[in-house]
């Protein structure tokens, strides 16, 4: 199944490190010291994979080392701010280079943008390995960078060393040149391999940790430091399960969440963990009604109350995404669609909790003035036309040969902010009669590749979310201005895409979750048929390549 998307961004490396610079010498909270390590850590990384394409290898690059020291002197400078209660710290200099290139890709580091981890936490963790020699660590590309530099400020140890897995997501291997491999094989270190996850396969690890055995390394002298403590994913081969299970491989958790918002709502009187799906019996006490949820995708959130009054506490992201969050959740407020927002707190969006909203389904008129919202936040695009025909061959198998005309629709398309998740459990009402759309902020800078798109997204999600009559899909398309050959096409990539991640929930889920899953897929499958149908309605040419469904 095709779901997952990586987002990336072109950063002007000058510019960037200028931006940063401002901040030199100067005293500064320890969320933006954190927000400036993150971003620096961007640059390491963009740098580290330019030279990476451009040489087809890891080697050894000095303006990446140099990146690194600066990196590694901030990683020193959080982790004495974080042992002092996070106090904040003056910023070490960040120097611009001459011979760093224009211009280079930062890939989004997932772990600060969606799952909530914290880089302390790896400096944390790696106090915790017990080393049979002095440490050499690994870090990962992408987020590894910046995860390796706390914990080699943590060990005390040399320079980190950042290397790139690539081929197969299922099968990663390395391409070290000869004088960086030289380098990681010298004397007899105790090898520390740093990055998030895992996740399906675990073959990131996999791939440093046989290299270095291949190499002559005993297998007690590699330790792992990944963002949680269970095993590998369903997709890991049993040497490497073998492996992971027996190495020393410590995570430490993030305690400070209820104090940072107690200082922004007051003490603390009741704090419930609703993640993974636990949200789901306040939306409905009937089991039967609730819909399927891939517990690790969900976002962590609370329900805490404090001074009477109760606030959903919700992980928005590090790095400056929480602020452009807050943004946008203030502006839902404001235009009467959201909960009023209180701020952000280290990364954690509080929002007012309305225990007395029931669920709901919006009216025509309020689903369109939603969604004309929804299309004055003009965005960059999300993944092409062409890469949604590609998901949509891959996840159904009777779409495998569909071939659109995704140049002439892409006339068409203006990319917005779109909400993306429009399903009936997303509307809530208030006794007041005001509507709330739940859950707005986040997918259209989700882990998925859909990214932002034309607001036909939503229109065509809409009528098959909320199963509007064939009259009110029609009106709400003629409403926003939604080009109709667009919206028929973007009902198939959605369903497409629907399918493709509760075929992937269902593998990822536990039991008792499953059956919710392979109904959903059966749900969509059926609209799928329907939607191929009034495909070929609307116009030929972009029903091209699908021959018989049913």
């Amino acid at each position: 199944m095709l779901v997952y998307g990586d987002h990336r961004e072109e950063v002007a490396v000058a510019a960037r490190l200028a931006t940063l610079a401002q901040d030199n010498g100067r005293w500064l909270a320890h969320e933006r010291l954190r927000d400036r390590f993150i971003a620096l850590a961007g640059v390491a990384q963009g740098v580290a994979d330019a030279d990476f394409e451009a040489h087809g290898a890891d080697r050894f690059r000095a303006g990446e080392e140099r990146l690194l020291d600066e990196l590694l002197a901030h990683a020193r400078a959080l982790m004495r701010s974080w042992d002092a209660g996070c106090e904040g710290a003056v910023a070490p200099e960040i120097i611009g280079h001459a011979d760093l290139p224009e211009r280079v890709i930062v890939k989004e580091a997932e772990g600060y943008a969606f799952y909530a981890l914290y880089p302390e936490t790896y400096g944390l963790a790696a106090r915790q390995l017990k080393l049979r020699a002095p440490p050499r660590v690994i870090g990962l590309r992408s987020i590894g960078t910046g995860l390796a530099a706390m914990a080699t400020a943590a060990l005390g140890a040399e320079r980190p060393i950042t290397l790139r897995p690539s081929g197969d997501p299922f099968a990663r291997a390395l391409r070290i040149d000869d004088a960086l491999a030289d380098a990681l094989l010298r004397g007899e270190p105790h090898y520390v391999i740093v990055d998030e996850g895992p996740g399906l396969s675990g073959s990131s690890f996999g791939a440093v940790a046989d290299w270095l055995e291949e190499h002559g390394v005993a297998r007690n002298r590699i330790a792992f430091l990944p963002s949680h403590s269970a095993d590998l994913g369903l997709h890991a081969s049993s040497a490497h399960r073998e492996r992971w299970q027996k190495a020393q491989r410590p995570v430490a958790t993030m305690d400070r969440l209820p104090a940072w918002v107690a200082a922004q709502i007051g003490p603390i009187e009741r704090w419930t963990d609703l993640s993974g799906g636990v949200w789901r019996p306040l939306w409905s006490a009937a089991e039967r009604d609730w819909p399927a949820v891939i517990p690790s995708w969900e976002r962590a959130k609370f329900l805490v109350r404090a001074g009477g009054a109760e606030w959903m506490v919700r992980f928005a992201g590090l790095g400056g995404v929480a602020e452009r969050k807050l943004d946008l959740a203030q502006l839902l407020h404001r235009e009467g669609f959201g909960p009023e927002p209180l701020g952000i707190t280290h990364g954690w969006l509080i929002q007012r909790w309305h225990s007395d909203a029931q669920p709901t389904r919006p009216n025509l008129d309020e689903l369109t003035a939603y969604l004309r919202l929804r299309s004055s936040l003009d965005a960059e695009p999300g993944a092409s036309l062409s890469t949604l025909v590609a998901m949509a061959r891959r996840n159904v198998s009777e779409l495998a040969t569909w071939s659109p005309d995704t140049d002439g629709l892409a006339r068409h398309v203006r990319p917005v902010r779109i909400d993306g998740k429009l399903q009936p459990h997303e509307w809530l009402r208030l006794p007041t009669g005001r509507l709330l759309k739940a859950d707005a902020l986040d997918h259209h800078v989700g882990h998925d590749l859909i990214g932002c798109q034309d607001l036909a997204w939503d229109v065509a999600g809409a009528a098959l979310e909320l199963r509007l009559s064939k009259h009110d899909a029609t009106e709400l398309e003629r409403n926003l201005g939604a080009e109709p050959a667009l919206t028929a096409f973007y009902r198939i990539a959605y369903l497409a895409f629907r399918l493709g991640v509760h075929g992937l929930g269902e593998q990822m889920s536990p039991a008792e979750e499953q059956p919710r899953h392979r109904a959903a897929a059966e749900n969509y499958r059926s609209a799928l048929i329907d939607a191929v149908e009034h495909l070929r309605d609307v116009d030929q040419t972009l029903g091209r390549g699908i021959e018989a469904f049913a």
